[in-house]
Parts: structure tokens; sequence; C-alpha cells
């Protein structure tokens, strides 16, 4: 095994593939990152068992071959190198890397232990890589963090027909993406549980790629398995992940309430105002958000504690309400719109209210985005 190849092509290749592998390995072969070379020009691969993440690019390739690595040296090592062609060798077992002066010579792993890589599922259709990443990005807020609850660690696809809608819940507050792909067959019907970790990396490292395809395994096939492959600057990055198990809460119908009263608020100034309000708030003690006579106020803290409040303008149609809510769920759902208005309607204190973004205040939302947050319970 020997190639050329720029510093930078390389450093951004390893540093992907090398990303998502473990830190304690089960097996000490799965620290390593397998390196290929070929006629069809380098291929740097990784796996842990769960996720697979496999960049091609091209390099000038004297010698085919393969050698396992550690990972994170590698990408240690190639990330500090000067920027200059990096020449890479399998000396033995040893490969060495050299790149102007510097020298590296690093033990390899045994290759033949290492575990085959799955395969990637066929195609099931392609989406446009930027709006990918935004809706997912959006979803992904209102996923939960609570390893002891893997289910609700995972964002739910569902593709029906020419819509592929990102779901996720934490039990808290809830999200709800719907957004447009083109599948390779129009009466396409799939569903899938995203671990919300690897799907928010994987759609952040393609975005610079034009579609992303994407691919759900079936049948014989390998059950569980979803794929995405896109293009990044001349090379082709490819994950796949296995799907998490189990039934998934019905989201969607959390999201059919009719609303008593509807709010807009500036989102900007909303943010502002919640962030100011919330340093008082001690853990898990609620911001209160009355709306009344065009005016929001917010409130926070009580008794011979700190206290803080504020008022801005919003635009009220319905009855007045008064509302507590949870300041990070608050802000980590503002933080996802991309609309200079927000919109919030409710029905009573005790019922979760929906958020979503317009373009100005008065206009109906078109619902691509919405994002549900349960209210908790306030002092009197």
């Amino acid at each position: 095994m020997k190639f050329r190849i720029e510093r930078d092509t390389l450093a951004d290749a390893v540093a992907w593939t090398a990303r998502s592998l473990p830190i304690r390995p089960s097996v000490p072969v799965l620290a390593g990152l397998l390196i290929e070379t070929s006629n069809d020009g380098l291929t740097l691969s990784g796996f842990d068992y769960e996720t697979s993440t496999r960049a091609t690019l091209p390099a000038e390739v004297a010698d085919d071959g393969r050698a396992l690595v550690s990972g994170r040296l590698l990408a240690e090592i190639v990330k500090s190198l000067p920027n200059k062609p990096v020449d890479v060798s399998l000396d033995g077992t040893k490969v060495s890397v050299v790149c102007g002066s510097a020298r590296f010579s690093l033990q390899t792993m045994p290759v033949e232990e290492y575990p085959q890589l799955p395969d990637m599922p066929s195609s099931s259709g392609s989406v446009k890589s930027e709006a990918f990443a935004s809706a997912v990005s959006q979803a992904s807020a209102a996923a939960g963090r609570d390893e002891m609850l893997p289910l609700l660690t995972g964002v739910r696809l569902e593709m029906e027909g020419s819509t592929i809608s990102l779901m996720a819940t934490d039990r808290f507050r809830a999200s709800l993406r719907d957004l447009e792909w083109y599948p390779e067959k129009s009466d396409i019907s799939a569903q899938a549980l995203v671990p919300a970790k690897v799907l928010s990396e994987t759609a952040r490292s393609l975005v610079s790629g034009g579609d992303i395809t994407i691919a759900i395994s079936s049948g014989d096939a390998g059950e569980g398995l979803i794929g995405f492959e896109g293009i990044v600057g001349s090379g082709t990055r490819r994950t796949t992940t296995r799907l998490l198990e189990g039934d998934f809460p019905r989201v969607r119908q959390l999201f059919q309430t009719l609303a008593e009263t509807v709010a807009y608020v500036h989102t900007q100034t909303f943010v502002d105002s919640v962030k100011r309000v919330a340093l008082v708030a001690e853990r898990n003690t609620p911001v209160r958000l009355t709306f009344a006579d065009g005016q929001l106020l917010l409130e926070a803290g009580s008794g011979d504690e700190a206290q803080a409040s504020e008022s801005i303008e919003a635009t009220i149609n319905g009855p007045d309400i008064s509302i507590g809510f949870n300041p990070s769920y608050l802000l980590e759902g503002l933080a996802v719109m991309s609309e200079p208005v927000v919109h919030l309607s409710f029905t009573q204190h005790t019922k979760p209210a929906a958020i979503a973004g317009v373009q100005e205040v008065g206009a109906e939302p078109d619902f691509a985005f919405r994002y549900l947050i349960m209210p908790v319970r306030l002092q009197s």
C-alpha cells in the first residue's frame, strides 16, 4: 500500500471517518481506521458494529493494499502536518506517514480481525443536503438525551410519497418537521427510527454536497439498517447505522388540537428576553409567560429568591393566558426557528403549547416545522 494525497483532503476525510470510532472499544481493532488503496483511489473506513463510516477519495496510488491503524491517532497526526502533500505507505507492520520533513511511523493492527462493513442498502430516494440538515437540526431539538430510554433518543423518519416527516420527543416536548424529497418509487411508504446523534452528525457532514441518498434496508437484505451517501468535495462519503427498535410515541397526533389563544412575538426579542429572565430561574423551575393586553410578561423566581421580570410586545388573539415552561426546553425550540416571528398557540395553561415560525405578525404558519412543549405547573 502506497499513496500520495493533499494534506487538507486527507485530514478532512480522516477526521470525518474517525468521528464515530469508540473511545473504549469492546474489541481493540474497532479503534482502528481501515485504509485501502486500489485503482479507484483511497478508501477510509470505520465501524463499531452499530455505525459505519466510509470515505472514498482520489489519490495518487502507487501500490494497492490495506492497513489498519489507530483512527484517533492518525486523525491527530494528519491534522498537525504542514500544508504539503502527504506520502503514506505500508512497510511491514508499520505505516509510514511523511509530509515535508515530518515523519511518523504507526503500528498496524491485525487487519484480518477487522469486521466487514455492512453494505449500503438499496436506494430509497434522495433529498437536498442543506434542506435535510436544517430539518434534522429542527427535529432533533426535541430528542431525548437519556441513554436509559434509548427509544426516545431517536428521530423517527416517515417516508410517504414525496414527503419525509421527521419527529422526536423526550416526553416533555415534541417536534414535527415535514420535508420534500425525491423517492425512487412514488408510492413509497417506509419508517425508520434513527439515533438522533448519528443523524445530526451525518446531516451536518454532508451539507456541502448536492443531494443525499437515503436508503433503508428491508427483508433479507438486513432488516434495521439505514444508509446515507453524499458527494463532498471530490470524494464520496457513506454512513450506515442500525435502527432503534420499539413503538415510538404517536407524535403527529399531539399537534392536532385546535388553539383557543394565538400569540405572535418577534423571535430574537423573545429569545433575548427568556435568556435574561431565566438567569434567576433555579434548576427545574419555570419561566412564567403571561399573554395579556398586547404584552408578553416574562417572570422567574419567587419568594426570598432572586426575581426577574420583563415585558415585550405581543399580538394576542383569544383569551388571556398565563403558562410556565422549562426555560431550556423553550430556548432550544426557539433556537431552531429560522423565521423572524414566532407563532404560539395555546388551549389551556395545563396543556401543551405549539410553536411555529412565520414571516410576519398575523401570518398563518405553513406548519413545515412545529415544536410542542409541555407546561410546568406554576406556584400560585
